[in-house]
Order: structure tokens, then sequence, then C-alpha cells
């Protein structure tokens, strides 16, 4: 059996459609189809049924995935461990949030630069675009919080970042801790928000989660400050713009030196889980597969 043929029926297989598959392999879509349809003439059965968004396996077609695509993935270790004897090392493109790929990716890739890797960066705050991105063959490894089911995808989980409630000193002394457990959010009432985006994501998952208020129940004005940017949320927070939720990561510090304060400190402080997300089978490449390892190791530590 032509290992082109097979080469191009996994990619099909793993990416759910004709036209991923193309972009992913570098074919033309009728070329993939073509191919496709000689497989399943050599083989006297059908691979694929086709839908009206992309295609799903028939059973027969689950069954050659399950037998053909370890082989073909070891065979693409075995060239890729010849391209790194032969002193070529794949550039890694990856995609995320700014603020999270600035504070824990990439300073956690850093020192494979010095071991040869090159690195590509798309900030990009919508998971549904960055995830579109990788099924397309644009990114390599998405960092998300959408954590994608079924499809062409491989996800685990990265880590867990705890959700702080913080606002400058100022604000901080006109909000009663006592006062916020027995009252909930009415008690921060007068008190300006500042957000990443004007339907208050972070804001309503804290409070929905914490004080197990209606999401858009309190506060019940629009956020006084939206910056798409979590650092600049910081910014403004530290400055004394208001209220925010933050990751406990990027304003640690500002706790620490007391220029923003945690409004409260539950007993089970709300969390959000950071996932890695890469092509099925796509670990098989080298470099890849060192960055992902990479980063698992150094995510024990966040």
């Amino acid at each position: 059996m032509d290992l082109a043929l097979l080469r191009t029926f996994v990619a099909v297989h793993r990416a759910g459609s004709f036209t991923r598959a193309a972009t992913l392999l570098g074919l033309s879509q009728p070329a993939v189809t073509s191919q496709i349809r000689t497989l399943e003439r050599q083989l006297g059965r059908p691979l694929f049924h086709r839908r009206a968004r992309g295609v799903t396996p028939t059973a027969v077609g689950d069954e050659l995935a399950h037998k053909a695509a370890p082989h073909l993935d070891a065979l693409l270790r075995i060239a890729e461990t010849e391209r790194q004897t032969a002193g070529t090392v794949r550039t890694l493109h990856l995609a995320g949030p700014p603020e999270f790929l600035t504070l824990r990716v990439l300073p956690a890739l850093a020192p494979l630069v010095g071991h040869g890797q090159t690195l590509r960066t798309v900030f990009a705050a919508d998971s549904e675009e960055n995830l579109a991105g990788l099924a397309a063959g644009q990114h390599d490894l998405v960092v998300t919080t959408a954590r994608p089911r079924g499809g062409p995808f491989s996800a685990g989980a990265l880590c867990d970042e705890e959700q702080v409630l913080v606002a400058a000193p100022y604000w901080a002394a006109l909000a009663d801790p006592g006062e916020l457990l027995a009252k909930g959010p009415e008690a921060l009432d007068g008190i300006p928000v500042v957000e990443v985006h004007e339907s208050l994501p972070l804001v309503t998952r804290y409070w929905a989660a914490v004080f197990d208020a209606v999401p858009g129940s309190a506060p019940d004005t629009a956020a006084t400050v939206v910056a798409p940017d979590l650092r600049a949320v910081l910014e403004c927070v530290r400055a004394g713009a208001g209220l925010a939720v933050l990751p406990r990561y990027l304003c640690q510090d500002a706790l620490d030196h007391g220029q923003v304060v945690a409004l409260l400190e539950p007993p089970v402080p709300p969390l959000r889980t950071w996932f890695l997300v890469v092509r099925t089978g796509s670990l098989a490449l080298a470099h890849l597969a060192r960055a992902h390892d990479r980063l698992l190791r150094a995510a024990a530590h966040w």
C-alpha cells in the first residue's frame, strides 16, 4: 500500500476535513480527494462519510487509522531525527493570550533558543481563532483556557490559575471583608470596575464562583475602564482606577509590595485551567515534543 496515500488518509482522519488536511500537507484539496478515492478503490470500502462540514470516518476508516497512524508517526520521528542530525531545526509557532505567553510560556521556552530553536508567536486572546489557526497549520501549539472537544486536536491540562479580587489600598479600605462575605458583591457598590471586555468575563466568573451571584447582578453598571490586556488592567488598578479580577501570577508582586490589596481570600479560590493543545499526531515532531515537554515541566512550578 502506498505510504503517501496512507499519510493523506491519516491527515484527513485527524483533521476531519479534506480542506484542512490539504493545508497541513501542502496539497490541493482536489489532490487529497483523489488520493482518498484511490485508497478507497484499493480497499474496496468507503473510509469516510462526506458531511456538509467535513467528513467523519466509517468503521473501516477508524480501524485503518488505528493501525496505520502509530507507524506513520514513528516514521515521522525517524525523519525528524535525521533532520536534527543534519543540523536543521524547525521553527516553533505558538499562539495564545499575550499576558500568559509573555510571562509564562516564552520564558519557559527561552532556553531552547540556545540549542538552535527558533520561535514565532501570535498574541491573540480569542481561543476559537487560535484553535482554527492550529487546525489550519498556522500554529504548532496553542495555549488556551478553552479545552477543545474532539476534532483534530490533542489537549492536556497545563496548570491551574488562581483568580484574585484586587483593588488599590484606597478602594480596599472601603470594602470590609466581613461585610463582603455577609452581603456579597453588594458591598462593593460604588467601586469602579476595570475589565478586559465590556461583558465583564472575569468579574462575572468570580461573582458566580465566590458569591453564587447571578452573573451581571453586581456590579450592575458597565466597567469604568476596559483594556484588552490583563497587564494594562493591573496597571489601572495599581493607579487607583478601581477593582478587578486578576490571575495571582500576574498581580502577586503588586500584592507583595502593597500596591494592590486582595479584597477577599475565599476558602476555595476560583481557578481557571490552562490547556496545551497540539494537532493530533504532531508530537512526533521532535522540536514540538521538546517544547511541549518543557512547558509541562515548567508548569509544575507555576
